[in-house]
């Protein structure tokens, strides 16, 4: 499979971007445990264009997470070629366009998912950008606004047909938010589509090596893309990655070893912004760890854990569990 110039092995797993997720800390993790592609958490074409320093800073990447793509969102041509000549400046491998975000703040505004109502508007952003710049751009975008409304099928050719170099399709409708089960089944009709010749890429319910298997056997996508199941679980990729290649899963991936990267990914972010604010970055990634889930008697563990303040406060919870391990742990 490539994007534009970029090659991927076999069947490629991508890390998607997420806000307030995938900062560079967490993409080189990521990137560690053998993600194909990782991507930056999005940025608002609006805010980048009035130079808003902590959106400026979501542009820094690193060479060792290559190949790294930069995702925008907004809903206007101008601001979005613009802030797309200055993403340029930064070096990606791609530019993702974000058309797919459901959240109010985003898609009330018409931006994000936003566009799904507005799929002239969409297109002319896309047209456009492909225009202004020399990197290849993707989309990344959902089934529709809602169930009334499963317009992927048209809507990935007229894509297409404004110079993209790839698609991601999320399963769901923006109304469904994330709630009930993504439908992979439009995803693979786009696949299936014999118009459609760039790469297509499948997202939505990737929680486990089995789904990812899934994804590619059952509906014929040329890569797969996981999202929350990331949170707290960075090595999901070398699971899924062992799975798609024969492998049996690792055995050196026990609880102990799974609470040291827990730990790494702590002290990554207390050192790359300040001890309080890395350490409330990483409480996303401990609330959702699958490690804890179904420790009896956890619970006041898990509220001192999320209420630490200090540095040595939660790496001394984390260190009692590494000495003391549960007898009982689902992983």
């Amino acid at each position: 499979m490539k994007i534009g110039n970029i090659t991927f092995g076999s069947r490629p797993v991508f890390l998607a971007p997420m806000e307030d997720v995938t900062d560079i800390g967490f993409r080189l993790l990521c990137k560690r445990f053998g993600a194909s592609m990782v991507y930056t958490e999005f940025v608002s074409a609006e805010a980048l264009v009035r130079s808003v320093r902590c959106t400026l800073n979501k542009l820094v990447i690193s060479e060792e997470e290559r190949p790294v793509g930069i995702q925008l969102y907004g809903r206007d041509v101008e601001a979005m070629v613009e802030a797309a000549k200055i993403v340029e400046q930064a070096a990606p491998d791609l530019i993702d366009l974000n058309f797919g975000c459901p959240v109010k703040k985003v898609a009330s505004k018409g931006a994000g998912a936003g566009m799904l109502r507005n799929i002239p508007l969409m297109l002319d952003i896309t047209r456009e950008v492909v225009k202004a710049v020399h990197v290849p751009v993707t989309v990344k975008t959902r089934l529709g606004w809602d169930a009334g409304s499963i317009i992927i099928g048209d809507l990935a050719e007229q894509l297409q047909d404004c110079g993209i170099s790839a698609l991601t399709i999320h399963g769901r409708t923006r109304s469904q938010m994330y709630t009930g089960e993504a439908d992979w089944n439009p995803i693979g009709e786009v696949k299936r589509n014999p118009r459609i010749h760039i790469p297509i890429i499948g997202n939505g319910d990737i929680t486990s090596p089995e789904e990812a298997l899934r994804a590619f056997e059952c509906y014929g996508v040329d890569a797969v893309m996981v999202g929350r199941a990331t949170f707290g679980r960075p090595w999901i990729f070398r699971e899924i990655r062992r799975l798609l290649d024969g492998e049996d899963p690792d055995p050196a991936m026990d609880f102990a070893w799974k609470l040291d990267i827990l730990e790494e990914q702590l002290r990554i972010n207390v050192e790359r912004i300040d001890e309080y604010r890395g350490i409330l970055h990483t409480r996303r990634h401990l609330a959702a760890s699958p490690i804890f889930k179904g420790i009896p008697n956890f619970r006041a563990t898990r509220i001192a854990m999320l209420r630490a303040e200090r540095m040595d406060e939660l790496t001394a919870i984390l260190e009692e569990l590494r000495r003391n391990p549960p007898e009982y742990i689902t992983t």
